[in-house]
């Protein structure tokens, strides 16, 4: 394990940041360079002091943790996210890997577990507790860095969420609606979601946008 690991932490309760840093700082391998209190603030001292990872909460006043991730994974690729959280949901746990988390710790797990978790993806690797690795109920491990989506898959799953079609997404990024077509190809099997109207209800669902505008989205789905 690397000395002075450059830990960001976000989360918009000020007692659970102060409490994690200081159980992170006193191991002596791990310097905090920051705390955020929402996404956008997260975004910028990122840019400003170069973490090395992120321990973020899932639910943040702005946005969503899986949200970080992807941004992270397109504005900082370099950085990993671990994510903390009070859900236990298999499908949630699964589509938090497939989306760029690389740890995902219960926040009612023991203060070492975090320390843990830093560790094992400081090395390189991904972490998901025994009780959690049981809640899936499968043998296959936390699906690797590499089914993280790429950044213009990332994009596409917002546009989606935003209701666009698939002519709007390509006039969007400046490509051929068969190049779109092809990301929602590669994120239907990196979610692991069905079809084109299940793949935008998803995208939906981790956005910001309010659940009323789900039925348009899914509508523009088939478009």
């Amino acid at each position: 394990m690397t000395a002075n690991l450059r830990v960001l932490l976000v989360d918009d309760h000020p007692f659970v940041l102060d409490g994690v840093r200081l159980r992170l700082e006193a191991t002596g391998e791990m310097t905090v360079i920051g705390q955020a209190a929402s996404v956008e603030e997260a975004i910028v001292l990122a840019g400003r002091h170069a973490p090395d990872l992120v321990v973020s909460d899932i639910h943040m006043p702005d946005a969503n943790g899986l949200q970080l991730a992807a941004r992270f994974a397109e504005q900082f690729p370099s950085v990993r996210v671990i994510a903390l959280s009070m859900h236990k949901d298999p499908e949630y746990v699964r589509r938090a890997f497939a989306l760029g988390v690389a740890a995902y710790v219960l926040k009612e797990a023991p203060a070492h577990e975090l320390v843990t978790a830093i560790r094992t993806v400081a090395a390189g690797g991904t972490y998901l507790n025994a009780e959690l690795q049981a809640f899936l109920h499968t043998d296959e491990p936390p699906p690797s860095s590499r089914r993280a989506l790429t950044p213009k898959e990332a994009t596409v799953l917002k546009l989606l969420a935003e209701g666009r079609s698939n002519k709007e997404i390509a006039e969007r990024l400046g490509t051929s609606v068969r190049t779109v077509e092809t990301h929602r190809l590669h994120l239907r099997r990196k979610l692991r979601v069905g079809g084109r109207a299940e793949l935008v209800k998803y995208a939906v669902h981790f956005s910001d946008l309010h659940p009323i505008e789900l039925a348009d989205a899914a509508l523009a789905a088939d478009c």
